[in-house]
């Protein structure tokens, strides 16, 4: 690309590509939920949600972390801004988002807020974010006891369901951040009243430093100090020993406060502070108007809590902006023209940058989907710090963790040491990181940002990731649990887009991941691998409660060979095979490895079409195995039978004959297995001389999309259901160790516990197996052409080829979040009242799953992690 053609972000990029991180050293690293996560939990009995509560969070001080609105951090979070508000009718200040814990939802923990991320580029150069609050007294007790009342066949109680926004009495609060340079931010604050009436409310824009001197991690307390003020701001410096100095500068107002980022330790433990300069102090003197604690906290200069108080009346329909600037440099005019003027250039230089990204078939609507992806993505960058030592034995002078915790969540991950930004799944309801969702979060980074998203796949695989043993760490509840072995995939799909999108092809990338995922793939090998017959277990594999029992709690002396086990490691082998191949193109060290890897893909491939496939109801189950050596087939249609559909890998003719060692031993196999009738798999040729390697072969592959593809089973207005409709009229009953099991198709909401209830894979559509589906159909075509056609839908007589039939299903799975004929987004379901007013039409949310008769969203409300992979399938259209 000339340089001329190169836009003003993707310079940014580049620059910080040649860094030893490559991150900015401000982005919106602030988490959104602190209180309720594990690494805060230190009792006895592991209830995380309890120990550290909502309504502790703002008088008590956090050990890992830091949670705000809309908040942004440096890359260590020594500093930390957001935004805190106050309608005058709250019980409380609002500096966090509230939502329901697991055990006060019908459906698990659950966000309770209006809040959307607009706009956001890679190197946080622009980032736009609306929070939508109410006029009236937020609803906190009513969210909470409607929702513990209903049943979990009822849908979750949701702010729009309380009335509180029939009238339009809210706020909309804008907050701009635009950056001059990395370490000079604009900051503009601009709330509109979408009420009848004129109405107050209060801002807090608050800067603070995270408190690490309470638990031994710093020399010197840092400090936040007033300034004396310009002539249009107010200044605040703030000094620390690792970041060094920084200006707040704020427009001015007659009233500011000072406090300290302190425990309240009357309020949260019983016993007397030492001094009222707390945490919540804010809290207490704008809700509970405490004069004597305003005067003091105005009167204070120095500390380590501080924030601007704008009170503001905003007629109906009207608006008002607050700014900032946040700079390392001392500035005598920090709000000139230049100010404002830094807003509107890095707008257009994000248009331009995401503009290149845009299909040329892309609407307008196509491109605000694909834009609102991006954002939430983005925006869920999140700082994340756990030292399992420190937490398993505690902080001296401070934390005293009870001896239970030695022998229960994590204690076997004594080396995970974690301070690094990281890609999360959302920043409320799964504040951690989780293995298999960040590989698929890769595919849209790597489409604007493939350093960072490198950077993310080799993290999880570094030592103080990766277990001594090389197992991949699942997520935070519990480190142990097995999560889908897709890093090798997701590697070569970012190393494949930026081939693609930036011109670049970093084999020092490949290699260096190869080499640690060798050694996962062996810890798979050796320990999911039951009956040492490559037919695999592995439990949970994120997939919750796909299956008809619990897969991570089967009664001694049993065993499960899963379908999705023995698919994903025949996929992973699969894909160490093409990243060995294509390494082996300069290095030919790596040919041996390719052979190796094949080698496991054949028999993983044999040992799954000959145990687990029923050829009477041509499909893929689970086999359950018994204590007395019988076994039970379980006949549930689920995407664990269709997970065989993701195995398939390619092997160029230009890259074979590169290799002659490997060509001899495969056609060796190859020949071995035919005389000796064992199953081999799929080996389609194409003009070229290319490969097509696959779990299925053309009979199987066309009788499972048969299945697939009928809309009485899988196939949905918005893509391919987690389980087949089939199981509405049918559903599937075990009785085993003197217990009745039973599944049925569930469109939305779990209606069990499972997994703690807070999801479900019994009928939903999910993102990324289905961007999985439309890939692997896309793979198959090029090999397959239009000589293989199928009915699509299975029934209509419409016959397709296996592209139309993948760009048909990336059209349904795109309109779910498009405006239909109907002036409708599927995705709100029935709060689409709220989203055809003018304000809201273009608002977008991304959830964690779709209903699979409506595709409206289901689940965390957030999750632009996964469901961002909307944005790839847009630019393929």
């Amino acid at each position: 690309m000339s340089e001329q053609n190169i836009t003003a972000e993707q310079r940014r990029l580049n620059a910080n590509a040649l860094k030893e991180v490559p991150l900015e050293k401000w982005g919106p690293y602030l988490g959104e939920r602190q209180w309720g996560t594990v690494r805060e939990d230190y009792s006895a009995n592991g209830d995380a949600w309890n120990y550290f509560t909502h309504e502790q969070s703002r008088s008590r001080v956090y050990r890992w972390g830091e949670d705000g609105i809309a908040g942004i951090c440096d890359m260590h979070q020594n500093l930390c801004f957001a935004i805190a508000l106050w309608n005058g009718k709250d019980a409380i200040l609002k500096e966090r988002l509230f939502g329901l814990t697991n055990i006060e939802g019908n459906h698990g923990e659950d966000v309770k807020e209006l809040y959307y991320y607009l706009d956001n580029t890679p190197t946080h150069s622009y980032m736009h974010y609306l929070y939508k609050y109410p006029q009236a007294a937020f609803p906190y007790e009513q969210l909470v006891e409607v929702n513990g009342s209903l049943p979990k066949t009822a849908p979750e109680f949701e702010l729009l369901n309380t009335g509180i926004f029939n009238d339009n009495d809210y706020f909309d609060v804008n907050i701009r951040y635009a950056k001059n340079n990395s370490e000079d931010i604009c900051i503009e604050i601009t709330i509109i009243n979408h009420g009848n009436n004129t109405s107050p409310i209060v801002v807090l824009p608050t800067l603070w430093f995270r408190n690490r001197w309470l638990f031994g991690d710093t020399d010197e307390k840092p400090l936040l100090k007033k300034q004396s003020p310009l002539p249009t701001a107010g200044v605040v410096k703030a000094t620390h020993e690792r970041l060094g100095s920084y200006f707040l500068y704020h427009q001015l107002t007659a009233e500011t406060l000072m406090t300290e980022n302190e425990t309240n330790t009357q309020k949260v433990f019983g016993y007397a502070n030492t001094s009222p300069l707390v945490k919540d102090a804010f809290h207490d003197a704008i809700v509970y108007e405490q004069s004597d604690l305003q005067q003091l906290l105005q009167d204070k200069e120095r500390g380590t809590k501080y924030s601007p108080v704008y009170r503001l009346n905003i007629p109906a329909g009207e608006s008002q902006t607050v700014v900032l600037r946040l700079s390392k440099d001392e500035l005598q005019q920090p709000f000139d023209a230049g100010f404002h003027t830094t807003f509107s250039e890095r707008k257009k230089e994000a248009d331009e940058f995401y503009d290149k990204l845009l299909s040329k078939n892309a609407s307008t609507d196509d491109a605000i989907i694909q834009r609102q992806a991006f954002a939430g993505l983005l925006w869920s960058k999140q700082f994340y710090q756990y030292d399992i030592e420190r937490w398993l034995n505690g902080d001296a002078h401070n934390i005293h963790p009870p001896e239970e915790r030695k022998h229960g969540r994590n204690a076997g991950w004594e080396h995970l040491k974690i301070a690094d930004v990281l890609s999360m799944p959302d920043k409320w309801e799964y504040p951690w990181f989780a293995a298999w969702d960040l590989c698929f979060h890769c595919i849209p980074l790597a489409m604007v940002d493939p350093v960072f998203a490198k950077n993310q796949l080799i993290l999880l695989c570094r030592e103080w990731y990766m277990s001594p043993t090389a197992q991949v760490p699942a997520y935070e509840w519990n480190f142990s649990d097995v999560n889908p072995p897709i890093q090798a995939w997701a590697a070569l799909q970012v190393y494949r887009l930026e081939k693609e999108i930036h011109g670049t092809t970093d084999i020092a990338f490949l290699k260096r991941i190869f080499q640690k995922l060798m050694l996962n793939f062996t810890w798979w090998a050796n320990r999911e691998d039951a009956n040492s017959n490559n037919v695999f277990t592995g439990g949970f594999l994120g997939l919750d409660n796909i299956g008809v029992i619990d897969r991570n709690s089967l009664p001694p002396g049993t065993f499960l060979e899963q379908v999705d086990a023995t698919a994903w490691m025949g996929m992973y082998a699969l894909n160490m095979m093409e990243m060995a191949l294509e390494i082996a193109q300069t290095d030919i060290t790596y040919e041996d490895v390719v052979t190796k890897f094949y080698e496991h893909f054949v028999l993983i491939a044999g040992s799954l079409n000959e145990a687990l496939w029923d050829e009477d109801e041509q499909f893929f189950y689970d086999s359950l195995h018994t204590e007395d050596g019988s076994s039970i087939k379980l006949k549930v249609r689920s995407l664990v039978g269709l997970s065989v559909l993701f195995g398939a890998g390619i092997i160029t003719n230009e890259a074979l004959q590169k290799l002659p060692d490997f060509k001899k031993r495969m056609n060796y196999i190859k020949q071995y297995r035919l005389q000796n009738n064992l199953f081999l798999p799929s080996e389609q040729v194409s003009e070229k001389g290319d490969i097509l390697l696959s779990l299925s072969h053309k009979e199987r592959l066309s009788q499972l999309l048969g299945v697939m593809l009928d809309e009485n089973e899988f196939l949905s207005p918005g893509g391919i259901r987690a389980l087949s409709k089939y199981h509405q009229q049918h559903p599937f009953h075990l009785q085993f160790n003197h217990t009745d099991f039973s599944i049925g198709y569930v469109p939305g909401e779990s209606d069990n516990g499972m997994f703690g209830g807070n999801s479900n894979w019994r009928g939903p559509v999910w993102m990324p197996l289905n961007f999985l589906l439309v890939q692997t159909l896309r793979q198959r075509h090029f090999f397959y052409g239009e000589n293989l056609q199928l009915p699509y839908p299975t029934g209509s007589g419409n016959m397709a080829s296996l592209q139309q039939i993948a760009d048909g299903l990336a059209e349904r799975i795109i309109s779910i979040f498009q405006v239909n004929s109907n002036g409708m987004r599927p995705v709100n379901g029935d709060e689409s009242w709220f989203y055809q007013r003018p304000e809201n039409k273009d608002l977008i949310l991304f959830y964690e799953y779709y209903h699979g008769d409506t595709a409206r969203g289901v689940g965390a409300s957030h999750q632009t992690g996964w469901s961002s992979l909307v944005a790839a399938l847009l630019r393929n259209r």
